[in-house]
């Protein structure tokens, strides 16, 4: 892991409950990141409340660095980024979490080592590990209540990460395994439809019955039908007639 510049190095700083860097380790690993750096964990390490809330993600709580202090977690980085919930009086860029994580990505792509840093639970950063920093990362959290818990942070960077990573569908659509019905099924359903209702009497009056018919057939070419759309329509229309033909 020492040479891999693929991805960020998520860095918790003296964090105090080992469930919550477990917790971080999942959240990490939700995203498809595995670079974790622990400084001087409060309980001590390894921690067996860590590795029982990482379940699956153990592996990144094996391969983590553990080191000293926040300047050793860094040292072989260009780019380090702090998150943080209050002003801290120093004058550093401040990042939401998508504009950090897009710009990571664009540093890491061009060979650059990215470092983001995250407090420990109870009062975050100090400034003495913030000045170790580049610029801020600022969650816009309700500012009646900013605290955020570490893991939850962690995943909110990992998930901009992912985003500005990856390529990521804002809207997909889930066939389960059927197909999109072709012009010509669809063309066919209209057909059944326009037959049966001439037959019924719909197209009333006569001098309307052309609108009419060109609005059924805009409305059937604009409706997203599978196969088995089509052919349960076919279905209920055809079943629609047998009861009328018993009545």
């Amino acid at each position: 892991m020492a040479g891999d510049v693929r991805q960020p190095a998520f860095v918790l700083v003296r964090p105090q409950m080992g469930e919550n860097i477990g917790a971080a380790a999942r959240a990490m690993w939700n995203f498809g990141l595995d670079h974790m750096r622990l400084v001087s964990p409060r309980d001590g390490w390894p921690n067996p409340q860590a590795v029982a809330m990482a379940s699956g993600a153990g592996r990144l709580l094996d391969e983590a660095w553990l080191v000293e202090s926040t300047a050793e977690a860094v040292a072989d980085c260009d780019l380090v980024l702090a998150t943080t919930a209050r002003v801290r009086g120093l004058t550093k860029p401040v990042y939401s979490p998508e504009r950090a994580m897009t710009e990571a990505q664009a540093r890491i792509a061009a060979g650059s080592r990215v470092a983001v840093l995250f407090g420990p639970e109870r009062a975050g950063l100090e400034n003495t590990d913030v000045a170790l920093a580049n610029a801020l990362i600022s969650v816009p959290v309700n500012p009646e209540f900013p605290s955020l818990n570490l893991a939850q942070c962690v995943l909110l960077c990992a998930y901009e990460w992912r985003r500005a990573s990856a390529e990521v569908d804002g809207l997909r659509m889930e066939m389960a395994g059927a197909d999109w019905a072709s012009a010509i099924e669809v063309e066919k359903l209209a057909e059944h439809y326009e037959g049966r209702l001439e037959e019924a009497g719909f197209f009333f009056p006569e001098h309307k019955a052309a609108s009419m018919k060109l609005t059924l057939r805009n409305l059937w070419s604009r409706m997203p039908l599978t196969s088995e759309d089509v052919k349960t329509l076919h279905g209920v229309l055809r079943q629609m007639v047998r009861w009328k033909e018993r009545g």
